[in-house]
C-alpha cells in the first residue's frame, strides 16, 4: 500500500439519517461531500477503508487541462481555476503549483497529434502553446536535445500532492458539518415508491433522499448489484518515487516511454506514460463490445495481462444480500502489485532522454487500480431509473486534477443548482446511445 496517506479520524458514530449518503472516500467522493457541506447540506461519506486509500493517493499528482479529451476541458478549465481557492480553503499545504506542463514529442507524427489537439482546444482558453526542440530546451534544461522534436506546454497547469489532498478535504469537511465513516461499507441501497429511501451499512442504515457513488474502480460492481449496467474496466498504474533530487526540473513532463513530476519532498514521481496494464477479468468479457473501440486505437497506451485478478474478480461477482458480507468488505483497499518490467522501461528511458535522471535512487514503487469507461470521459449523472441515485465515477485517470470541478458538479446536480460546467458530456446514457461495432 502507497504508505504516506495522512489519517483522517472518523466521525463518532453513524447517523439514523442524512440528507445525502456519499460512497467512496476517494478524491471525487471527498470532493463531493466538501461542495455539498459547504452549502450547508447534512452529508455522510461512507468509505469501505480508507480516505484515498487506493488510486486517490496513487496517482502522479498533475493538475492540468492539455491534452484532455475535448468533452472534458470545459471541467478541466473549472478545476484549474478552483485548486487556488481550495489550496486557500483547507488551511493546509497540499503542494498546488502552477509550475507548467510539458508533452515531449519525439517525432512529426507526435508533434502533429499536439498541434492538432491544440487547434481544437484553443477556443476553451487553455494556456498551451507548441515549442520547438531549441525552446523545449530552454523550459526544460538538461533534456538531451536529440531526444525530442518539441512540446506542447501549458504554463498554467500544475501538480499537488495526491497522498495529502483527499485527507485535507475530508478534515474540512468535517469541519462544516458532515459525517464521516471509514472501515464502514455500503452493502446495498433501500427503496420506497420506487426512489432512493436509505442505504444499508455493515454497520446499520442510513436514511436518505439522495446517494452518489463515487466507488471508483467498484463503482461497476456496486451498481450491478442494483440492476444498473455501467461498463467500466479497470487498469493498472505503475509508479515509482525518488529521493530527494535538488536542482532537478521544476515543471512536469510526460512523453511516450516516461512522465515525471516533482514532489514537494524534493523528489520525484516517475512513471511510464503509455505503461499502463489491463488485467482480464470477468467484466473484460462482459463489457468487450463497450470496449472494443478503445482496444483498437489504444493499444499502445493499455497493454492486456493474464494474472490473479481473473480468480479474485470472479469470487467478487457472485451475488451478495444487503444483510450478508459484501465483496466491499472482503477487499477493503485495493493495493496492486506494480509492473517491475514497466519500471524498468521507465527507468531506462528517462536515463536516457533526460540525463539528470540517469543514476536514481528509487525509493518507493506501488501499483494503482485506475476506473476506465469506454470514452475515457467520467460519469457525472443522477440515474433515471433509480430517482435519488447518481454517479460520479469512470474518470480514467483524470480525477485528480478535475476533482475541484467535478465535486462542485456532482454537487450541484445533487441540489438541482446551476451546474459549473454543462454536464450533457458526461450523462450516464451516453452508453446506451452508444453501438460497438462487434
Amino acid at each position: 500500500m502507497y504508505p504516506h496517506i495522512q489519517t483522517v479520524e472518523s466521525s463518532p458514530a453513524l447517523p439514523d439519517e442524512t440528507d445525502v449518503a456519499v460512497i467512496g472516500g476517494g478524491i471525487i467522493g471527498v470532493a463531493t461531500a466538501w461542495a455539498l457541506a459547504r452549502t450547508g447540506v447534512r452529508v455522510t461519506l461512507l468509505e469501505k477503508g480508507v480516505i484515498a486509500g487506493e488510486q486517490s493517493s496513487r496517482n502522479w499528482g498533475w493538475c492540468r487541462t492539455m491534452g484532455r479529451d475535448e468533452r472534458e476541458i470545459p471541467l478541466a478549465m473549472a478545476s484549474l481555476a478552483r485548486w487556488p481557492e481550495l489550496a486557500a480553503a483547507l488551511s493546509e499545504d497540499i503542494g498546488f503549483k502552477r509550475t507548467g506542463i510539458l508533452y515531449a514529442c519525439r517525432n512529426e507524427a507526435e508533434l502533429t497529434q499536439q498541434r492538432e489537439w491544440l487547434a481544437r482546444a484553443r477556443h476553451y482558453g487553455v494556456s498551451s502553446r507548441l515549442l520547438d526542440s531549441a525552446e523545449l530546451a530552454r523550459y526544460m534544461p538538461g533534456v538531451d536535445p536529440g531526444a525530442f522534436v518539441g512540446a506542447l506546454y501549458t504554463p498554467d497547469d500544475g501538480r499537488a500532492e495526491p497522498d495529502v489532498v483527499a485527507p485535507a478535504m475530508a478534515r474540512s469537511a468535517m469541519r462544516l458539518g458532515a459525517t464521516l465513516l471509514q472501515q464502514c461499507a455500503v452493502r446495498g441501497l433501500e427503496t420506497r415508491a420506487g426512489r432512493v429511501h436509505a442505504v444499508v451499512t455493515e454497520r446499520g442504515r442510513v436514511r436518505t433522499q439522495a446517494v452518489v457513488l463515487a466507488g471508483g474502480a467498484w463503482s461497476s460492481l456496486f451498481c450491478r448489484h442494483l440492476g444498473i449496467r455501467l461498463p467500466q474496466l479497470k487498469v493498472l498504474g505503475s509508479v515509482m518515487r525518488t529521493a530527494p533530487m535538488p536542482g532537478g526540473p521544476d515543471a512536469a513532463l510526460g512523453t511516450s516511454g516516461f512522465s515525471f513530476r516533482k514532489r514537494a519532498d524534493g523528489g520525484y514521481t516517475i512513471s511510464h506514460r503509455g505503461g499502463s496494464l489491463a488485467p482480464i477479468v470477468p467484466d473484460s468479457f462482459r463489457y468487450l463490445r463497450d470496449f472494443l473501440p478503445m482496444m483498437r486505437t489504444s493499444r499502445e497506451e493499455f497493454r492486456l495481462r493474464l494474472d490473479a485478478r481473473l480468480w479474485q474478480e470472479a469470487w467478487h461477482h457472485r451475488r451478495w444480500s444487503d444483510d450478508g458480507v459484501s465483496p466491499f468488505e472482503r477487499e477493503r483497499v485495493l493495493d496492486p502489485v506494480p509492473s517491475a518490467r514497466v519500471l524498468k522501461e521507465a527507468t531506462r528511458q528517462i536515463g536516457e532522454a533526460v540525463p539528470f535522471f540517469r543514476d536514481l535512487e528509487i525509493t518507493q514503487r506501488w501499483g494503482g487500480l485506475i476506473d476506465v469507461t469506454p470514452d475515457a470521459v467520467p460519469v457525472i449523472d443522477a440515474i433515471d431509473t433509480l430517482p435519488g441515485f447518481h454517479l460520479a465515477t469512470g474518470f480514467s485517470g483524470h480525477g485528480f486534477g478535475t476533482a475541484p470541478g467535478a465535486g462542485q458538479l456532482m454537487a450541484d446536480l445533487v441540489t438541482g443548482n446551476t451546474p459549473l460546467v454543462d454536464p450533457t458530456p458526461y450523462r450516464f446514457s451516453r452508453f446506451a446511445e452508444a453501438d460497438p461495432t462487434p
